[in-house]
């Protein structure tokens, strides 16, 4: 029998490194690394099967698993909103999974550094992060190929990124799913570009190593004030029933606005930028050299000016 796959990652706020409990880890582990997983990988990358499970998540019986949730997995529920069942306690507030999974921060929890030469974190997620971006760039993911032309694809301004730096913030299913915009600016240009849904899990990565360029995904092309431009990219993942866009993108945006979310799954934001405008922090370049993802609250300092 194999053993549970484990994620190691260094916690920013502990100092330590930590062993992350994967959700859905056998369920991944069947569709990536057996021979009936891998003869129906079609229909497991599927949107219909993604959307039809995620529809499931909006049924209101789907609700009843979100104590065992919160329990399972030691979510910190008192940092979050109540749901939209008000009268109730918080853990049974929630009309239905979708509701819980998209649970707001209250107020004031997470704070976008001011500090204009720093980057503010996209995501409360899991980071890698490197000063340069080339067509061999390997992401640390148990050998997984990352190549810029092939993640660029379909994105006419590509070439303004060519040789910058990038960021990949992973969100898990147990993290707070709405993604934000990392300084003041406008958007110059959105897009879908389609494609496939598979896992983003780093055990579905060391697998299928072309997860990233083939899975569907939403580009924005930012103008900001103080990073010059980015392409802010948002991967679907398995079971995402929906990349939801809740910003008016014809509006200038401010540092820490929420853009949008992922319905339920856990997915990724990719944010790639201009060569010698900004570089990732140096912790997170540091575990990413030893191939260790950086846990990151939502705001807090992920880059600065080069």
């Amino acid at each position: 029998m194999s053993q549970p796959f484990k994620i190691n990652l260094y916690n920013r706020y502990t100092q330590k490194n930590e062993t992350e409990s994967v959700y859905g880890h056998k369920a991944i582990e069947f569709a990536y690394n057996s021979f009936m997983g891998k003869l129906i990988a079609p229909v497991i990358a599927s949107k219909i099967l993604s959307k039809l499970y995620g529809s499931l998540q909006d049924h209101s019986s789907s609700r009843k698993k979100i104590p065992a949730f919160i329990k399972d997995f030691s979510i910190n529920i008192s940092d979050y909103d109540k749901g939209s069942l008000i009268d109730q306690k918080k853990e049974e507030s929630y009309k239905n999974f979708n509701e819980f999974f998209i649970r707001k921060f209250k107020a004031g929890k997470r704070v976008f550094t001011p500090d204009l030469n720093k980057m503010g974190a996209c995501a409360e997620a899991r980071y890698f992060g490197h000063a340069q971006i080339t067509d061999e760039l390997t992401i640390p993911v148990k050998g997984s190929m990352l190549k810029a032309k092939d993640l660029l694809t379909s994105i006419e301004h590509n070439k303004s990124f060519d040789g910058g730096p990038l960021l990949i913030a992973r969100l898990c299913p147990v993290d707070y799913h709405r993604y934000h915009y990392p300084d003041n600016g406008k958007t110059v240009n959105s897009y879908q570009v389609n494609g496939e849904l598979h896992s983003v899990n780093p055990l579905a990565l060391k697998f299928r190593n072309d997860i990233f360029i083939k899975n569907e995904r939403r580009v924005s092309i930012l103008e900001t004030e103080n990073f010059g431009r980015l392409c802010y990219i948002e991967v679907g993942a398995t079971c995402v029933g929906r990349i939801v866009q809740s910003f008016d993108e014809t509006k200038k945006f401010q540092k820490g606005d929420e853009k949008g979310y992922f319905l339920f799954g856990g997915s990724t934001v990719i944010i790639c930028g201009e060569k010698g405008r900004w570089k990732p922090s140096s912790d997170i370049l540091k575990n990413t050299e030893l191939g260790i993802e950086t846990y990151i609250h939502l705001g807090d300092e992920v880059a600065e000016h080069g």
